[in-house]
């Protein structure tokens, strides 16, 4: 009879304990994981198309969440994007335009590139603050690359900095925030650090922001999944078509496609850059850059890992994004008159069926991929037409948690919480403008504009415009600005308008050059 009764009392409380526990995990909010990749290409992923990548932990979480096909960076490099994603504002409308912090100017240069800022604006009240203010734990680990100590924009701890190689030693500023040894490779030590935070954290509510600096060069594959890829290559068949094409660039003088084939064979430095011509990889078969690409992907498959163990994973949102489109085009101009070890070190992939790469306006430098994981909410295996850019994480993270949102901060940001539900999203305009000269190709400073299936580009140095319609032509082939000049003209006006709005800063044309066209 005690004994009946003891057990029936465990029963009750073990049942009180469970309840409470329950419920204290349903009123606590969720976990984020905000999991950003450096320069990784939309068409990298397996669940984008790539076969030669392997991606397994990136595509489960695809198969488990909601994937995008039109999502977009708010700039074609790293600085901008980033500040965007913590504002919730366009790079144009808190000057910070460029990467941080740029490169000089050039003689064949027409434009003296736009004034811009170094850092973070102090004023701007980040995600990661509003956060912090809500009871979150905040971290910052990788690529910030705002020119601050990120623990002074929200973040509780930050590990951060420029990576020299990805084998130790990474570079001075790691030598005493991670601890490591020979042998050791960043992306997994930095990885290492994200789960002791979570570890430490999981009692609370915690945002990771996880700025992965692969796949960023130095090209450096950790070398047990280069050898991997090395052997899977030389089973490989033969990829038909050319290694690499020269892109020219739009807004200088037109050149015929024999122009076009005398310049491939001329493989020199000054007769490119007299030409404003680049060369582009066409094909993904770069070991380097596979073996760095699932170092990262186990990262990811490492922190989904200690969720799962700490009974934390239904209560973790996870967004996997990039902060640009992939570096098919190298950073700083070299030609491909080179062995292959030297080329695997400049060109990382290729963006095909994406025209263009890191530091242009085509799809290639702003498309990104972009999968979003948040338990109860998405519905698996769902794929997204909607189109979203990086403004609008601000806005629909905190819709997300039930936050109040702050649309002075977050202005130009739209929440896409219904896409996430599988409801009608229908974004409107989005915006890019780069008043600069890139390091990854010749092309003029420029802007554009995305509304619907169309998008029109508009460069600074003549005024040149391009119109595409990227339903029918993702690879933006077929220029319609002449055929259609109504859409074209419509588009160039709303382009106008909003720099007028936001203020942005135009590059001013130099002394020794014709006027700039308005």
């Amino acid at each position: 009879m005690k004994t009946s009764k003891l057990i029936r009392t465990f029963i009750l409380l073990f049942s009180f304990l469970s309840s409470a526990a329950l419920a204290s995990e349903k009123s606590r909010k969720p976990n984020i994981i905000f999991f950003l990749v450096d320069d990784l290409g939309w068409s990298d992923v397996g669940c984008y198309g790539s076969t030669f990548h392997e991606t397994p932990n990136i595509d489960q979480l695809a198969d488990e969440g909601i994937r995008f096909d039109n999502a977009y960076s708010t700039c074609h490099v790293c600085s901008p994007s980033r500040a965007s994603i913590l504002t919730g504002k366009y790079p144009a409308r808190i000057d910070l335009t460029e990467w941080l912090g740029g490169r000089p100017e050039r003689n064949y240069e027409k434009l003296h590139s736009a004034k811009k800022l170094m850092s973070l604006p102090d004023e701007e009240i980040t995600l990661a603050e509003t956060l912090k203010k809500y009871g979150y734990s905040t971290a910052n680990y990788g690529k910030a690359h705002l020119r601050k100590d990120p623990k002074t924009y929200g973040f509780d701890e930050a590990i951060v900095g420029w990576v020299r190689s990805y084998y130790y030693p990474f570079s001075g500023q790691y030598t005493k925030t991670l601890p490591s040894k020979k042998g050791d490779y960043y992306t997994d030590k930095l990885t290492d650090a994200a789960l002791d935070f979570i570890e430490r954290k999981k009692d609370q509510p915690f945002f990771v922001h996880m700025e992965h600096f692969a796949v960023h060069d130095p090209i450096q594959g950790r070398k047990d999944l280069v050898e991997k890829y090395q052997k899977k290559l030389k089973s490989m068949p033969k990829i038909d078509g050319p290694d690499y094409i020269l892109e020219p660039n739009p807004d200088a003088v037109a050149l015929s496609k024999k122009e076009i084939k005398k310049l491939e064979k001329d493989d020199n430095l000054k007769t490119h850059q007299d030409n404003r011509v680049w060369w582009v990889k066409q094909k993904q078969d770069n070991v380097e850059f596979a073996g760095m690409l699932e170092a990262t992907d186990e990262s990811l498959g490492r922190i989904r890992a200690k969720l799962d163990e700490l009974g934390l994973s239904k209560n973790t949102i996870i967004i996997f994004t990039a902060d640009n489109g992939g570096m098919s085009a190298s950073n700083q101009y070299y030609g491909v008159n080179h062995n292959e070890k030297q080329l695997n070190s400049r060109f990382a992939s290729s963006n095909l069926p994406l025209r263009g790469a890191k530091g242009w306006n085509y799809e290639g430098g702003i498309r990104v991929p972009l999968i979003v994981h948040w338990p109860g909410q998405t519905k698996p295996q769902t794929m997204s037409h909607s189109i979203v850019t990086g403004t609008d994480f601000y806005p629909t993270i905190m819709e997300m948690l039930n936050i109040p949102k702050l649309p002075e901060q977050h202005v130009d940001g739209k929440s896409f919480v219904n896409a996430l539900k599988g409801k009608t999203h229908d974004r409107g305009a989005i915006y890019w403008h780069f008043p600069h000269y890139s390091n990854h190709g010749y092309q003029s400073p420029g802007g554009a504009i995305r509304l619907g299936n169309y998008k029109l580009l508009e460069y600074y140095e003549n005024g040149t415009v391009q119109l595409f319609d990227l339903h029918n032509d993702p690879g933006e082939q077929n220029d319609l600005s002449k055929s259609k000049p109504e859409i074209s003209k419509n588009l160039l006006s709303m382009l106008h308008d909003w720099r007028k709005n936001v203020g942005a800063k135009m590059p001013q044309v130099k002394a020794a050059h014709n006027s700039l066209r308005n």
